[in-house]
């Protein structure tokens, strides 16, 4: 029995199950799971309150909480992965017909620093040559970061439902609004599945939404845990990725990792610093260029450089 025991907030996935049940444990700690939903709330209160030792945070809000000094450390352990080409809409009264139509128009998303937005964004540019300081980012909501300061190019609204803004016109386009009951709100990308197999193909990028943060403290003084912890996630994912391959899990989160996995190959859940390192330099520099960070830096500064090596 050890006397370490980590205060412990992550979402309920496949690939974490067998930690919260206790399937996968450590003689090195104990975690105790703090359910705390939705999962984004986790991210707050880790930022502003320090809560937790060990929590799911996402890539973005880790990169501005670390340019902010904020006393945690993420792993390589990325719980969560997205494409994004089927994130963005947009009202069709608008007269939008292309990315390059966003500029000069209003496009909302929930906060500047949120890790879809800053990948859409960076997408836009890349990818369809949108100017990105010639659109108007709205938000419906505050950031994470209480500390971050957004360009000059976003504006804050007083509404905090993006299918409400985009209804009455207050935005002509937005991200990650989820499903809008009208026939007046329409994907931007009309096959986005394919969009995105084919930018993956392109590039070779997978993007990471959430990680695993440690608060520095423990860190400090439990010498190996980061190492101890990226094994348990690690083993917990292997446990599940097996059951995956096997067809015991017919949940729609289930397959659509199976559906994941058809575009990015055989794991579709990637742990591990070195085959996410052309994720996370594109990610950096799409974060550096947005001003949601002050400046680029190497992707080994995110991560102890024990954990550099793990697999």
């Amino acid at each position: 029995m050890t006397d370490l025991v980590l205060r412990t907030a992550v979402g309920n996935y496949g690939h974490t199950k067998p930690l919260k049940d206790g399937a996968i444990a450590s003689t090195m700690f104990a975690l105790e799971h703090i359910e705390v939903s939705p999962v984004v709330s986790i991210f707050r209160r880790m930022v502003r309150g320090l809560e937790f030792d060990v929590a799911e945070m996402a890539l973005s809000t880790y990169m501005c909480a670390r340019s902010h000094g904020k006393p945690f450390t993420g792993i390589p352990v990325f719980l969560t992965r997205a494409f994004y080409h089927g994130g963005l809409v947009f009202n069709t009264r608008s007269g939008i017909a292309s990315p390059k139509d966003l500029e000069g128009r209003r496009v909302g998303l929930r906060s500047y620093t949120l890790t879809p937005g800053v990948w859409t964004r960076g997408i836009l540019q890349t990818e369809y040559g949108v100017d990105l300081e010639a659109v108007t980012w709205v938000l419906s909501g505050d950031e994470h970061v209480a500390e971050f300061v957004p360009p000059a190019n976003v504006l804050s609204s007083p509404n905090n439902n993006l299918g409400e803004m985009l209804l009455s016109g207050e935005i002509d386009a937005a991200i990650g609004a989820g499903p809008v009951d009208s026939p007046d709100v329409q994907p931007l990308f009309a096959e986005p599945d394919d969009a995105d197999a084919a930018w993956h193909r392109k590039t070779g990028i997978y993007p990471i939404s959430h990680m695993v943060v440690v608060k520095d403290a423990q860190l400090e003084a439990n010498p190996g845990l980061e190492g101890e912890l990226f094994e348990v996630f690690k083993t917990a994912k292997a446990q599940y990725i097996e059951g995956l391959r096997s067809g015991d899990h017919p949940s729609q989160s289930d397959q659509d990792l199976l559906k994941m996995a058809e575009i990015v190959g055989e794991d579709p859940i990637p742990y591990g610093f070195e085959s996410s390192r052309r994720t996370l330099e594109t990610f950096i520099r799409f974060n550096a260029e947005q001003g949601v960070i002050p400046e680029k830096i190497s992707p080994e500064e995110l991560f102890p450089a024990s954990t550099l090596a793990l697999v």
